[in-house]
């Protein structure tokens, strides 16, 4: 399966460029490899999603959602759905919950990587599980969004915004964040510090 391996070689290279997060890195790259339903929400252990830290043209603040399910701010993103080709996969997701058309893709390499656990949903007969996400860094081509079915609220952060708020978001959210604020400008630099060229 040629995205599969796409996404193996994706996830080395993060690792090799970002000791910090290998051992994550290794983890996804481990389920990957043994799971062959990975990318199906059928895998009830777990499966792979594909997320998008979405920023303005400025580049100067990013889009979050008030995830319906969850009740937290994050950024956009969801389940591959069986397509093991994840950039699209995030790019969809960003699209669809997003409302917004011709987003630009800043970096076909990781931005980032997590694992985090998905509370059971027994009405809809869903165990706990595991999201392994893939982040990617993108860019709309204006603000105006529209909140999709999946969604309480959508609005646009500055990082000032985000330092003020960090009650609210989750340690991967603000892990991207940092990511974001590390990086000079994203419009001239598109791809995060360490990322392989």
């Amino acid at each position: 399966m040629p995205h599969r391996k796409s996404l193996s070689g994706m996830l080395e290279r993060y690792a090799a460029a970002h000791p910090e997060r290998r051992e994550v890195a290794q983890r996804v790259l481990a389920f990957v490899a043994s799971t062959p339903d990975c990318f199906c929400r059928s895998c009830l252990q777990g499966h792979i999603t594909g997320s998008a830290w979405l920023l303005n043209p400025a580049g100067d603040k990013a889009l979050l959602t008030l995830h319906r399910n969850l009740k937290r701010w994050m950024q956009l993103g969801g389940h591959a759905d069986g397509d093991a080709d994840v950039l699209r996969v995030a790019l969809r997701e960003a699209t669809e919950e997003s409302g917004i058309g011709g987003i630009r893709i800043l970096c076909p390499e990781i931005m980032d990587v997590d694992i985090h656990p998905i509370p059971a949903r027994p009405a809809k007969g869903e165990p706990a599980h595991f999201h392994y996400d893939i982040r990617f860094l993108m860019q709309a081509p204006h603000e105006n969004c529209a909140i999709s079915d999946e969604s309480d609220d959508l609005a646009w952060w500055t990082s000032a915004d985000i330092q003020s708020r960090r009650a609210e978001l989750d340690e991967a959210v603000l892990r991207l964040a940092r990511i974001w604020e590390s990086g000079a400008s994203f419009t001239k630099f598109p791809c995060p510090p360490g990322t392989p060229r």
